[in-house]
């Protein structure tokens, strides 16, 4: 293909000081995309004339050096780096097209290291920016900073408990603990950036998204250290890849993204109505669910996490970590998920990668090499919980093969219909993986291997019907998962990890691509739970797609569904609210399957052209027309509700609709929390009684 040089004056501007002389010069792909190069050295891609992504134009690339330690203290990791040292390519030496690219190499004022940019057109809908640092030695990571404009908004980023918008944050992504409880009182303690599932993408609510195409660590600054530079650096020294999503609406980003990175099977339609956990056995099993219909609690599933056998664990009532049943909980599993199937109800289990040294299933995979190793070959044991510890390697296919029949006896022997697939968090960086690939990469993809291994072999066995629920991801998971549940939180109202996260965890995950999610009902560690959390966690459940309860690791002493008539009464209404909205529910995921749309939706995906809905984490649309604002504050008996555009009905009781955009503080007593549908009275909802 011909090659044609943009600027003929480059060179000559470059030894004058690296500023571009003479007219701004631009090109246009084959895509529309508009390729800028102004005064000042900057790089900007633009469609019909708005700058979708511009680069810093006094420092744009930088090849990164540095000396790193790290310390994994039961899955949350932490990393310290000495002697950083920062090349900036700063001076453009050449611009040129070849073909449907443009090609800009970067260099040092003085210094040999140079930045190739190679610039594409990724469909019709998207642009590739390809970035590969040359001549220094020992690089580290790659920095690319872009301008951070006062419009600038940085949602998404996978699954983020502190707000949508992350302008103003600097935080690293790394798959993760998300710190234990992130309170202080355990050896590994997060923040609120810690995270299960973290993404190397955010989208603008203008209307664009931006993709950083690695398994590699990302540390992020998002106009925190400098105003108007967000700068990401790719911990790595392969060529870094972006892939900009153009839009040109926040919905048509999350489409694009799915297009190109998965979306995930949409659950059976019996996912939809309750599921309760409960534990203690074969008979405690079968007494639930003979409890449940006597109470008249609508239910479609019960989970138990412990048919591998219960474990204490201190004061926690924790489980064994192993693949089998249990013989003395659970003596005729089988027999019990058939009774159970008569009902026409399902039953799902658990089942995490765990390999305890002290466990069954250690030495014969240790033996057969499907175990994480290290450079000597040898076997990786890391502390836990459980003690010394091991992963299987998934890239071995032998492992693959081992695992997956475990999880094949559980649908074939045992009769599950799904489970839990926990963890995903701890492959160990240092690792030397069996198909020879880079351990800190396989650190961020090994939850996508793990839970895409469980849902292909599901899907082999059962088509559409079963349902399982895992936690944690990065990019491309989206297409290997099924249902997300937002992991460990604590039973209380604590904002580092109690029910305050919840929301924001399901909406960045669900502008990221991941649109099917559910919760601990009313959270896992921690507590015990009180009356009032159970309740308000209630009136939460019962709006998201999957309404699922946890006896958490306090089991014996937490807060549940028949711990009092009161309690029975409100959960049975608000199971009956959930069973209403299941249609509803199921449409919308088909809906998603095809368009990655979330289910629940940041009011900034419906509105975007209003910026008061950028800061809105606690509240969500189901759809585009039911918002919902739960009470996440003890004692509270009425909270403020932003209304967006649109005359509001309230949804569970008769009172004179509101009119948005406003801000209105409304009546929210415990079983009447703010619903609100667009348009219409929801009359179906409001006359379902306890």
């Amino acid at each position: 293909a011909a090659r044609t040089l943009l600027v003929p004056a480059l060179l000559a501007a470059a030894s004058c000081g690296g500023e571009l002389s003479g007219p701004d010069v631009s090109t246009t792909l084959s895509n529309g995309t508009e390729v800028r190069y102004r005064a000042g050295r900057s790089l900007e891609l633009a469609r019909g004339g708005e700058v979708l992504l511009a680069f810093d134009p006094d420092d744009a690339l930088r090849g990164v050096r540095y000396d790193e330690s790290y310390a994994e203290v039961w899955g949350f990791y932490s990393f310290d780096r000495t002697n950083l040292l920062e090349r900036s390519l700063s001076r453009l030496r050449s611009a040129e097209t070849d073909g449907d690219q443009v090609r800009l190499t970067f260099e040092e004022p003085a210094g040999t290291a140079t930045a190739t940019v190679t610039i594409s057109p990724d469909g019709t809908d998207g642009t590739r920016v390809r970035v590969e640092v040359a001549g220094m030695e020992g690089l580290d990571a790659v920095s690319l900073r872009t301008r951070c404009d006062a419009e600038s908004a940085y949602l998404g980023f996978g699954a983020q408990t502190n707000a949508l918008d992350q302008r103003g944050e600097a935080f690293p992504l790394f798959v993760s603990e998300q710190g234990i409880g992130r309170q202080g009182y355990f050896l590994a303690n997060g923040d609120e950036h810690t995270s299960y599932f973290p993404m190397p993408y955010y989208l603008d609510p203008r209307g664009f998204g931006v993709v950083l195409d690695t398994f590699a660590r990302v540390e992020v600054d998002l106009c925190a250290t400098e105003p108007d530079v967000a700068a990401f650096r790719v911990e790595d020294d392969a060529p870094v890849e972006l892939r900009l999503l153009h839009g040109p609406t926040p919905r048509d980003v999350v489409r694009q993204l799915g297009d190109r990175y998965g979306r995930p099977q949409a659950p059976p339609s019996w996912a939809y109505q309750p599921w309760i956990g409960i534990q203690g056995g074969q008979q405690a099993v079968l007494d639930e669910a003979d409890a449940l219909d006597a109470a008249g609690v609508p239910w479609s599933v019960l989970w138990a996490q412990d048919w591998t056998g219960f474990q204490a664990f201190g004061t926690f009532d924790d489980i064994q970590y192993h693949w089998n049943v249990d013989p003395t909980l659970y003596p005729d599993l089988r027999g019990l998920t058939d009774t159970l199937h008569t009902r026409g109800k399902r039953f799902l289990g658990y089942m995490n990668g765990f390999v305890e040294q002290g466990r069954e299933h250690w030495a014969e995979m240790d033996t057969m090499g499907l175990l994480a190793k290290n450079a000597s070959g040898a076997s990786i044991a890391f502390g836990s919980l459980k003690g010394p510890t091991g992963l299987p390697d998934l890239t071995n296919p032998a492992a693959r093969d081992y695992v997956a029949n475990y999880v094949e006896r559980m649908v074939e022997v045992h009769g599950m219909d799904g489970w839990m697939c926990d963890f995903g968090e701890w492959w160990p960086i240092a690792s030397v993986p069996f198909d020879g690939s880079d351990g800190r990469h396989e650190h961020n993809r090994h939850p996508q291997r793990w839970t895409g291994l469980h849902n292909e072999t599901a899907r082999a066995l059962r088509g559409n019907d079963y349902a399982i629920f895992s936690r944690s991801g990065w990019l491309g998971s989206q297409g290997a998962v099924q249902l997300v549940w937002m992991g460990d939180q604590e039973a209380n109202w604590d904002v580092e990890d109690g029910i305050k996260t919840v929301i924001p965890l399901m909406l960045n995950l669900g502008l990221s691509g991941v649109p099917y999610v559910t919760h601990d009902v009313a959270g896992y560690s921690g507590g015990p739970s009180t009356k009032e959390l159970f309740q308000r966690w209630t009136e939460l459940g019962a709006f998201t797609p999957v309404m699922r309860t946890h006896e958490g690791l306090r089991a014996s002493e937490n807060w549940a569904w028949d711990s009092d008539a009161e309690t029975l009464a409100h959960f049975r209404r608000f199971a009956r609210i959930h069973v209403a909205l299941a249609a509803e529910f199921e449409a919308l995921a088909a809906e998603s399957a095809v368009s990655s749309l979330p289910i629940l939706r940041p009011l900034a995906l419906e509105h975007p052209d209003d910026r008061a809905t950028v800061g809105v984490i606690d509240e969500f649309l189901v759809g585009a027309d039911l918002l919902v604002a739960p009470v996440l504050e003890p004692g509270a008996t009425s909270r403020e509700v932003y209304f967006p555009a649109g005359t509001w009905h309230h949804a569970l009781r008769d009172e004179a609709p509101i009119v948005g955009p406003q801000r209105v503080v409304v009546s929210a007593p415990i079983g009447t929390p703010p619903v609100y549908s667009r348009g219409a009275a929801r009359t179906d909802l409001r006359a379902i009684a306890p």
